[in-house]
């Protein structure tokens, strides 16, 4: 399963921040590291029962259900239900968040994340739309994903796709995951941090908008060529900063 993980990772460029995850585990289970080997390890048999539970889940998934999304993400509670086994409680109080962080590693089915896609395309094409109106001599229309131009009185053809990777998506799990570790490692108060958290969702969504329009305005005052392949690619990296 954790080859099949790594494979999504290398193919699918939605979830190439797959690689960095278990890496900031690491440097959470480091912050701690000196209360951790101050912790005499406990072993709690609880935690055996719940690993046979987790493999016991895994077969019934394979075989009964066939949903991939579950038989990867059973991973996670395994690891838990290891780590409480060995360790027992006081060890599960320091390495629950870097062991349920992995979450953000574990690719979602493909039709869910399209499905989930769609509604951010939508809305970006809307806004995206809304905007380039206020541009004399060109009138935008919205329909779905898909946004209509008349520049000077001439149709653009084709026109303005809102496609998968110009969702948002990719940004929304980045900062998802950025966000809830900075609101970690930083030692603020609790409703600091839950800003900082509850921020991550409309930054992602703002940063895609402003992409998508400005693509937009590539397309129509400038050349086509320039708003798609690796300049295209560009300006979706020079939204993460």
């Amino acid at each position: 399963e954790i080859y099949s993980i790594v494979s999504k990772w290398v193919t699918d460029s939605s979830w190439s921040h797959g690689f960095i995850i278990p890496l900031f585990s690491l440097y959470f289970i480091n912050q701690q590291k000196k209360e951790l080997l101050q912790i005499k390890s406990k072993t709690n048999w609880l935690g055996l029962v719940f690993l046979l539970c987790c493999l016991g889940f895994y077969v019934l998934v394979i075989y009964a259900y066939k949903f991939g999304y579950f038989k990867d993400i059973v991973i996670i509670p395994a690891i838990g239900s290891l780590v409480l086994f060995i360790g027992g409680w006081r060890l599960v109080k320091y390495l629950w968040l870097p062991i349920t962080y992995l979450i953000f590693a574990i690719p979602l089915p493909t039709r869910v994340y399209e499905e989930m896609t769609i509604p951010m395309r939508q809305f970006a094409a809307v806004i995206a739309s809304q905007i380039l109106n206020l541009v004399k001599g060109l009138e935008a229309t919205s329909a779905g994903v898909m946004i209509d131009v008349v520049y000077k009185g001439v149709r653009l053809e084709p026109a303005l796709d809102v496609a998968e990777a110009c969702s948002g998506m990719r940004l929304l799990m980045a900062f998802l995951a950025l966000g809830v570790a900075m609101a970690y490692l930083h030692y603020r108060s609790i409703w600091q941090r839950l800003i900082l958290l509850a921020s991550t969702m409309p930054i992602a969504i703002l940063c895609n908008i402003i992409r998508v329009t400005i693509t937009g305005f590539i397309y129509i005052l400038w050349d086509p060529k320039y708003a798609q392949g690796i300049y295209h690619d560009t300006l979706g990296l020079l939204m993460l900063p």
